[in-house]
Formats: structure tokens, sequence, C-alpha cells
């Protein structure tokens, strides 16, 4: 997954008065806008150990309640993930450098594929 230098620039500024998030934004940029490049240097820097190649779809999956609810999936599908970075990172439920990248991955998958699973649950 890629992102370009537009979409790094388009997150700052949205995400400009977020610490992790921006430095998470920086990592990825280093990386050439390879976010799972950009995600894997960020997990091995805190200490998760990457022990399958799909980590970040299950990082994505421990998030997964809190990214679908309502209040912050319409925001989302309209790509603005301010919201969301800040009340996943506020309730402790993922590394905060790990946040941002959970959350645009959620993003290019597409966040009503991604919720699916739950609306089985309603």
């Amino acid at each position: 997954m890629q992102l370009t230098s537009q979409e790094i620039s388009y997150y700052r500024d949205q995400l400009a008065e977020c610490e992790p998030a921006m430095m998470a934004l920086d990592i990825i940029e280093d990386a050439e806008g390879d976010l799972e490049d950009g995600a894997t240097s960020i997990a091995l820097s805190i200490g998760q150990a990457i022990d399958r190649v799909d980590w970040l779809d299950g990082w994505a999956k421990r998030c997964r309640v809190a990214i679908c609810e309502e209040s912050l999936r319409s925001d989302l599908q309209d790509n603005y993930i301010e919201n969301a970075v800040n009340y996943i990172i506020e309730r402790k439920i993922c590394p905060p450098l790990l946040v941002t990248p959970v959350i645009i991955y959620v993003i290019k998958q597409g966040i009503d594929e991604f919720c699916m699973p739950l609306s089985y649950l309603k």
C-alpha cells in the first residue's frame, strides 16, 4: 500500500496537533510512502514483534470495534481521520505510534468492508 506525498500532506494537515500521528507520518514518508514498511519500522521501534505477514491487519482487527463506531465511521468514509486517531489514542487501544498507520490501512482496505463483520452482531 503506497501513500502519495499528497496523501501524506493531507493527513499531516488533519493531524498537526497530534505528535504520535505526525511522527508516524514522518516514518511512513521516510519509507517512500510504503504504509506497511513504515508501520513495520514503527512496530519494531516500539518493541512490537512482527510474527506474521498480516500483523498490520491483526492490529486493525483489534481496533475494529472502536474504528467502526458510527460516530467515527462516517468521517473515515470521507477520508477524515483526526477524530478516529484521537479517539483510539485516548482509549489506549493500540500503541499511539501505530494508530495512524492502522487507520490509514483500514481506509485503504475500505471502511465498509472492514466493518461488515460487526453488522452481523447487531
